[in-house]
């Protein structure tokens, strides 16, 4: 056996093979650096996928015809999924005329920020570092307050929230401030944390595929040239599971946001 490992280590370089880190999470400053407009690589992804998501909403708003195309059928369906499979599904026709704008903006805005991590030359999801993921959670955390106010105004929402109705006023000493804990902080804070894990996830498993493909076809010797075809067909599988996680990631923050308004607009 140790005949066989000392064999093996003799067709891989010395220089062994260097998996992707966190580092790909923090790329250098490009420009502007050391003021509040500091730009690196992914804030220009950022920028990239913002003006394709407005330049599709342009055109389609602008260009919609009778008989649609494939392009305009795809937003057509997107849009009409958006309205009947979670808006009006979670909060109801009522709710959903006046919120509808909202939760579909969050479903494209996540869906196009978490595409950009199968997209040659950009490599990597808008969302994948803090920022976007933690603004999403943000504006949805307003949202869902704000709706509950309109609802029932400031005093009926938050006493909704707050105290549970039928339970001894005795135990609101302890229900209170776990209401308060799970309503206004876990659920931005789980927003938050689940788009963004999943992203990193997905852009360290990709990356890992595509950097040992590279390392087996272009570096290793011998025989060990045949694990590169292994590895490549595992990333092929890895970027169509990439697609649909951005899709699900997107329908998820979507669903959560139209369940949080939901529960805003009712009192308990």
């Amino acid at each position: 056996m140790s005949l066989m490992l000392s064999g093996l280590t003799t067709l891989i370089p010395q220089g062994g093979f260097e998996a992707p880190t966190i580092d790909e999470f923090f790329p250098d400053v490009i420009a502007f650096a050391g003021t509040p407009f500091e730009m690196n690589r992914i804030t220009l992804v950022r920028i990239v996928l913002l003006v394709a998501f407005l330049i599709c909403a342009i055109l389609y708003t602008r260009r919609a015809k009778m008989v649609p195309g494939a392009a305009q059928s795809t937003m057509e369906y997107l849009l009409d999924f958006c309205r009947t499979n979670i808006s009006e599904q979670v909060m109801g026709k009522e709710y959903a005329k006046k919120y509808n704008g909202f939760v579909t903006a969050i479903f494209f805005t996540v869906l196009f920020m978490n595409i950009g991590g199968v997209i040659p030359g950009l490599n990597i999801a808008g969302s994948a570092v803090a920022g976007i993921p933690l603004l999403l959670a943000i504006f949805v955390w307003f949202l869902f307050i704000i709706a509950g106010i309109r609802a029932q105004g400031f005093g009926g929402y938050f006493k909704s929230s707050l105290f549970i109705p039928n339970v001894p006023k005795v135990l609101y000493i302890l229900l209170t401030p776990i209401e308060f804990f799970s309503t206004f902080i876990v659920r931005p804070f789980t927003l938050f944390v689940r788009l963004l894990a999943n992203m990193i996830a997905g852009h360290m498993l990709l990356a890992l595929t595509i950097l040992a493909s590279n390392y087996f076809l272009l570096t290793a010797a011998g025989g060990l040239k045949v694990i590169s075809l292994v590895t490549f067909l595992a990333a092929i599988a890895v970027t169509a599971f990439e697609i649909f996680v951005a899709f699900l990631q997107a329908y998820v923050f979507a669903v959560l946001t139209a369940v949080y308004v939901e529960q805003s607009v009712h009192a308990h």
